[in-house]
């Protein structure tokens, strides 16, 4: 299956993806371990996620709950409340106690820098949702498929508010601003900027953005691009075939 890249964004991918993995990779090794002495296996949790145009794929990250958690909560079992989205509390029983660290550190997607250097996911983009979830969404918000028009990422503009923050509506709003904004023209200061806010975010609360400052940025990045003397660049099949398992 072909996943469309801008180029540009294709090698900021592959240049920060495989720094960040280089840097991470020792801790990511610690993690692993104290799941497995405290938890026992798996370690890691395999779902099949659409990540973009196309069919689910595989996607592997940390396992954060008990083994039994995806039986238990799904976009089945919980009853629609307030987001269609499906975002379980922080304090859910459902968490082992690493795992609850491993989810506040924000360090959950981790493993899925091996997806970016495959090509599967971008750093930056939108978070990949199980099909259920796709499904639940599409029945109010017809127009929900427009946030996968480019590949999904580890971090996106959702993750600079707080999914928790978000309705539906204003969270949809910003994942087609930044598919829309990227599409048109490819700014890697703007992928810059949400991965550094995501890492500030995460670390202080006084760097959490609003709603309306993530769609102010994402908006000011489209209207500089539109006025720059740059060719719109072309959405290249780069990163080879692709085919679901």
């Amino acid at each position: 299956m072909s996943r469309q890249f801008p180029r540009r964004k294709r090698a900021f991918d592959l240049v920060v993806g495989l720094g960040m993995l280089i840097w991470l990779l020792p801790f990511m090794l610690v993690l692993g371990l104290g799941l497995l002495l405290t938890e026992g296996r798996p370690v890691l949790y395999v779902s099949r996620r659409r990540v973009g145009p196309g069919p689910a794929l595989p996607i592997a990250k940390f396992r954060t709950m008990r083994r039994d958690a995806d039986r238990i909560a799904n976009r089945e079992t919980i009853p629609v409340a307030t987001t269609r989205f499906l975002n379980l509390p922080p304090n859910s029983p459902l968490y082992t106690p690493i795992g609850r660290f491993i989810e506040r550190a924000m360090l959950t997607e981790m493993p899925q820098l091996i997806h970016v250097l495959q090509g599967r996911l971008s750093l930056i983009g939108n978070r990949p949702l199980p099909d259920n979830v796709v499904a639940s969404l599409l029945e109010v918000f017809p127009h929900a498929e427009r946030r996968f028009a480019l590949p999904c990422g580890l971090t996106g503009p959702v993750q600079l508010v707080g999914r928790d923050s978000l309705s539906d509506a204003d969270r949809l709003e910003l994942e087609i601003a930044y598919c829309e904004a990227v599409s048109h023209f490819y700014s890697v200061e703007l992928d810059l900027r949400i991965l550094a806010y995501t890492v500030l975010g995460g670390l202080w609360s006084r760097y959490r953005l609003t709603h309306d400052e993530v769609l102010a940025m994402i908006r000011g990045y489209a209207a500089n691009s539109a006025t720059a003397p740059h060719p719109r660049p072309e959405l290249g099949s780069s990163v080879g075939q692709e085919r679901a398992p």
